[in-house]
């Protein structure tokens, strides 16, 4: 494709006019995803977002308060509060018969819609069979059967995941590889056997899948597949979705998944072990970078109509490979040089190596501390929530492990050909290369947005912060003095005063503090 003007743009000529379908709008990716559009594209047409309704608030109210997340408040001043205008609530849910949609919204949407993003899903991993079946798979073909009746529909794009294929250790294609299950026995299952027998054929059902989410999401892969000649599609499979690299500003996130929420909780000193395997490769991708491929393989669809459906891993395995051994010595300097006016105690943050080893020091630096606080707390009056935090926390290290101490390489040819057919001024403005992304800065920007979007902290609390940082550093030293003091005490009346005896309980004590 020829070069063109600087000034030109091949994608926002794409949304020019287009009416706009997006499932999981109110989710970390949706928002940022109608953020984007309205800001970059502002002649697009009418964004029709589905919302769940909720008991006692209305899908106008849902909308309107996602419109007050400090994510917009650059498109705002850009474009001024009328361009949420655009924005049209739709009452309904992947999860029920015919996306739950009244039969006026459904004509709605079929009349008027030419691009469809589909991103809702479920990613809990303890969702139960019946609930991962219906919202990933049946969802999904639901979507699918909604576009098949849309009269000018130009493109659908689904967003997978690049965990579907975890099952596959090594480099991992740009390819739907074969379905690890039929899907009409699947959901055949789901629908008539109780959730106690699912949970028997769960482990046989999965074969080697982790878990029920990269199961369903692969199986819903084939659902916008075999629609192809009816419903031109590509397949986005983004990996761990991270904060903002570049848009609309460094380090905005809304999600506390993956390593955000590591530092949300060490800053609060709440989290002060991880186990990491700080060598591996770990495929983080930013949010504003995700975006941008979902929006630019709409455009390439819509332009071109492949007949078969393009799938794009957004990743950055194999471009960028990101380790946390990187970052790992700046971590607690980031924790103080921004530290949290809400901190609980003062935060240090230790990665290990294992599993077991982080249980194992989980129960001198996470539950003891916790069983103690929420005693305290219960005493006068409050809700003690340490110990079922930790409870949750180590749950869901569990559930991870098998990410945690694996490592991929997502080959990305397809989304590096998608870069080179940018012209004019989308090569900026939807960029999709992020080789020359700064792990180091990228951890600095996510420290502050963590503290800024997570913890509503805005920057002028930072002194403030500060002083109470220094503060609960003296508690700190105070207490690893006092714990010490106790060792030595009881090391003396256990083994008798000797300069070697009490050596040996230094020595103890030392490799107590280091371990824990």
């Amino acid at each position: 494709m020829a070069d063109a003007d600087s000034s030109s743009s091949a994608v926002r000529d794409f949304f020019k006019g287009a009416n706009i379908f997006i499932t999981g709008a109110t989710g970390f990716l949706g928002m940022a995803l109608i953020e984007k559009i309205l800001r970059v594209c502002p002649d697009a047409g009418n964004i029709y977002l589905l919302v769940r309704p909720k008991k006692g608030k209305e899908i106008a109210t849902r909308v309107e308060e996602l419109t007050k997340n400090p994510l917009y408040e650059k498109l705002i001043e850009l474009r001024g509060s009328d361009v949420f205008q655009k924005l049209v609530a739709v009452a309904g849910d992947v999860g029920e018969d015919d996306l739950g949609l009244s039969p006026a919204d459904k004509k709605l949407l079929v009349d008027n819609v030419n691009v469809v993003f589909h991103s809702a899903a479920t990613l809990d991993f303890e969702a139960t069979f019946k609930a991962t079946v219906n919202i990933n798979l049946l969802g999904t073909r639901r979507v699918v059967q909604l576009c098949k009746e849309m009269s000018h529909l130009k493109a659908l794009v689904h967003v997978s995941s690049a965990y579907v294929n975890s099952n596959r250790k090594g480099g991992v294609e740009e390819v739907v590889y074969p379905a690890p299950e039929d899907a009409e026995k699947v959901i055949g299952l789901a629908t008539s056997l109780s959730e106690e027998a699912l949970d028997d054929l769960t482990s046989k059902m999965l074969n080697d899948h982790p878990n029920m989410y990269t199961f369903t999401k692969a199986l819903a892969e084939h659902e916008v597949v075999n629609a192809v000649s009816q419903v031109p599609s590509a397949i986005i499979r983004p990996s761990m979705i991270t904060c903002a690299w570049k848009e609309p500003v460094p380090g905005w996130t809304n999600s506390k998944n993956g390593p955000t929420g590591f530092i949300m909780g060490a800053a609060k000193g709440v989290v002060r072990r991880l186990p990491i395997s700080k060598d591996l490769v770990y495929d983080y991708i930013p949010v504003d970078i995700v975006i941008n491929e979902l929006m630019v393989a709409a455009w390439h669809v819509g332009s071109t109509r492949p007949q078969t459906t393009p799938v794009y891993h957004c990743t950055s395995s194999t471009i960028n490979p990101f380790r946390w051994v990187s970052v790992e010595h700046k971590l607690n300097g980031y924790l103080h040089k921004y530290p949290l006016k809400s901190a609980v105690w003062y935060p240090t943050l230790k990665l290990l190596p294992s599993l077991l080893l982080f249980r194992i020091s989980a129960i001198f630096v996470h539950f003891i501390p916790a069983y103690i606080l929420d005693t305290v707390t219960r005493i006068f009056g409050g809700r003690p929530i340490l110990v079922r935090l930790h409870t949750n926390v180590s749950n869901s290290l569990g559930r991870l492990a098998p990410f945690i101490f694996s490592e991929w390489r997502f080959q990305n040819s397809h989304t590096k050909e998608l870069q080179t057919k940018l012209t004019g001024s989308d090569k900026e403005t939807f960029n999709l290369d992020i080789s020359n992304l700064n792990w180091e800065e990228y951890f600095v920007n996510m420290a502050q947005g963590v503290r800024m979007y997570l913890n509503n902290e805005h920057p002028r609390t930072l002194p403030a912060a500060k002083r109470k940082d220094s503060i609960l550093m003296v508690m700190n030293v105070l207490v690893q003095a006092l714990v010490f003091a106790l060792i030595w005490w009881i090391g003396s009346i256990v083994l008798g005063t000797t300069m070697t005896k009490s050596s040996w309980i230094v020595v103890v004590a030392y490799i107590l503090f280091s371990f824990i």
